[in-house]
Order: structure tokens, then sequence, then C-alpha cells
């Protein structure tokens, strides 16, 4: 039995980053040697197993071969004979298929470390092409990477192109879609996942709403950057700047999703983009199955993102009316996601990255001002149904107006 460390914790340490997880694999056992040693097994069919002391997992090697459509279609084979390079050859990239002793000693058959030097990620075998999953986690690792130079080899991104072309995106259950897009929200440089997706086509099969933005022009004026799709990808950067919330992060991915139904001849502008937004989000989150906190934010932004823009120029009643379709009275924390993704918006354009943008803060002292009136005290007050709402919005709108007048 010869046990090794693999995959990440071996390409992160080569590359000088913190290693969080560790995963090892085990060369020569048999399941019955493992619980022998006090390992315990996870699940019934797979050979990983738990360390009885530091709960690390430790996988039997194994291969795979490809019986069916999709993700599921694999038959796997553990056993004593498998090899250490045959465990990693069914791998997906070369700086994930490298191993180390553990005294240390490298093990890199297939010029993992060679690629991490030249930053480039690369598919280990064609065997890539038979999971479709694989073009979502290269994706993902390279919305990690980017910032540190990786790019796509190019005969990787031809073989996902392939896939792509063959159908393989639409085994992808919305589940997994959805997994692998929330843990790119969370990486440095979010928009590199979508970048990678579209130069495979596959941002068409997977989120044919955001594809569609790519070609779609805006007014110059407002918009130096003009293309819709490249001014998403901006407001994408610029949420990750501002916060490490993936909901923000979302929010700003989807906001301007209606600028791509637009018809030709009313281009550049988009009249009335808000509301079609607001749909798509509607339909893109039902078909991913996303979380109701994600889906929430998504919708307000979609919706009022313009509204905030114009809050400068907005009267003490419209501001108030804002602030009650955000909800912003009773869910206080959404609307301060709602300015950050606002705020986003605005700095994704050539220019504006370090401009002043003063109406978050405006709508945060009038939601202040305009919370401080009390709905319970004009009840002990007699106030009552109509009566009571009216007096309260009359209230609101007057300690907004008096932010002016100050």
């Amino acid at each position: 039995m010869k046990v090794y460390i693999v995959g990440g914790a071996v390409r992160d340490r080569l590359l000088g980053l913190p290693v969080r997880d560790r995963d090892w694999v085990v060369v020569g056992a048999t399941p019955e040697q493992m619980l022998a040693q006090g390992f315990r097994q996870v699940g019934k069919d797979f050979p990983v197993f738990l360390h009885p002391r530091t709960k690390e997992e430790y996988a039997l090697a194994r291969t795979e071969r490809k019986v069916a459509a999709g993700y599921h279609g694999f038959t796997m084979h553990a056993s004593p004979e498998v090899t250490l390079e045959e465990d990693l050859m069914r791998r997906d990239l070369t700086i994930n298929a490298m191993a180390q002793t553990e005294n240390g000693e490298l093990i890199d058959p297939y010029d993992g470390a060679e690629d991490l030097r030249r930053r480039v990620l690369r598919h280990v075998s064609p065997a890539f092409s038979e999971d479709p999953v694989r073009i979502l986690r290269l994706a993902r690792f390279a919305a990690r990477f980017a910032p540190l130079g990786f790019t796509v080899a190019p005969k990787t991104v031809a073989l996902m192109q392939n896939m792509v072309r063959a159908g393989e995106g639409d085994a992808l259950v919305p589940e997994r879609v959805w997994q692998e897009l929330e843990r790119a929200l969370g990486e440095a440089r979010p928009s590199a996942f979508f970048e990678t997706l579209r130069s495979c086509n596959a941002l068409a099969v997977l989120f044919p709403e955001l594809d569609r933005l790519w070609g779609v022009p805006q007014p110059e004026k407002w918009h130096p950057e003009i293309d819709t799709g490249i001014h998403t990808m901006l407001v994408l950067e610029a949420a990750a700047r501002l916060t490490d919330d993936r909901a923000v992060r979302f929010a700003a991915l989807t906001h301007d999703l209606g600028k791509g139904t637009t018809p030709r001849e009313e281009w550049p502008r988009h009249i009335a983009h808000e509301q079609r937004s607001a749909g798509l989000v509607t339909e893109l989150c039902r078909r991913l199955r996303v979380p109701t906190e994600y889906r929430e934010l998504a919708l307000v932004t979609a919706r009022h993102h313009g509204q905030c823009h114009d809050a400068l120029k907005m009267r003490p009643s419209t501001v108030l009316r804002l602030l009650e379709a955000l909800d912003a009275f009773r869910r206080p924390q959404r609307f301060e996601q709602f300015l950050l993704a606002c705020e986003a918006d605005f700095r994704g354009r050539p220019g504006y990255e370090e401009l002043e943008y003063p109406q978050p803060e405006k709508l945060r002292r009038a939601q202040q001002a305009a919370a401080a009136v009390s709905g319970a005290e004009l009840a002990q007050a007699g106030f009552t149904g109509k009566a009571l709402g009216d007096e309260l919005a009359r209230l609101r709108a007057q300690a907004i107006a008096a932010l002016e007048a100050a």
C-alpha cells in the first residue's frame, strides 16, 4: 500500500497558495484493508474513505470508462492493480494531475508543473471530453487563476467546442450548473468563468440570456464600452471589487438581461428593459433553481437600478416610493446589497471606476430618516387603515424633504 497527496493541494503548494483541503490516493489497497486500519467508507459504491483521526479523504486508485451520455454515464474500476499514473490520467487538468509522496517527492507524469509555470489550463487526455461538468470546472478554474495570468490552452478550447457541438452541455442538470456558477461568483475574477464558456460556445447553451448580450449596443454617451456583454462583465468585475457577497455579484451579472431582447430598430436605446430584465431573471432562476435570496435581490436590482441612478433628481415622494418598492424598511440588509449592485453598475464602465457615486448615500440617509417616523405612534394617535398609511407616507416624505433642505 502506497499513499500520495494529490490534486489541488499539490497544485496550490507549488503556486505558493494556502492549502485548504488535502486529498489522498491509495495505491495497492483493497476496501477491506482500509477498513481494517480504521478508515470509514463514504458511500457504498465509491472507494473513498475518511481517515480515523484527520477525517481527510483517502480514495483508492481507480479508472473510469464512459458508457453512456452525460456525466453520470461512467463505470468505475478500483483495484490494487490500478497505478498512480492511471488514476491521475482520469483527472481533468494537468495542474490537477500531480501527486506527492508523504515525504514531498513530486510525481508529475503529465507535465502539470510545467503548465503551472507557463500559466496554462490544459486537459490531461482526450477523456476530458467524456464529462461535460469539466467544461464548467475549467471555467471556474479560469475565474480563480486568471489574476495569476492563466489562460486556457487552444487545444483544450477546441476540445470543449467539440463537446458542445456533440450536445454534451445538454446533459448538465440545473443543480450542477448552479453549483458551479455560484462557486465561480466567489472566485477572484468571476467574469473569466463566463468568458471561458463563451469561448467554447457553452454560454449560449447554458445561459442564453447572457450570451445574447454580446453585440447589442448601448448609447456611447453613457456607455463608452458600447457593447452590453462587455458592460455586463465590467459590472461583474466592479461588484467583485466592492464585495465578496455572491448574491450581489449575481444581481450585478443579471441586471441588464432585458437589453438582449430589445428590438434592433430601437438600438442603441433600451426602453423598458428593466421589466424585461426582471422577467428573464425570473426564468433563469426558475430553470437553474436559484436560491430565493439570490433571486429576490436580482429581481429588485433588475427592476430598480435605473431609479437608483436617478436618485439625485427624484422628489421626496418618488424616493419614498422607491424605498417602499425595495422593501427597504423591513429588509435593510437587502437594501444595502441593492445599493452595492447599483454602484457596480455605475462603475462597470471605462472611466467611471473611481468617480463619485453619491446616490447610495442619499438613499441610505432617506431610508434612515423615513424609518424614524413611527407607524405605531400614528396608530396610538388614532389613525387606522388607509388614513394611517396616507399619514405615514406624508410624514416620511416630509422627513426625506427635510434632508434636502438642511
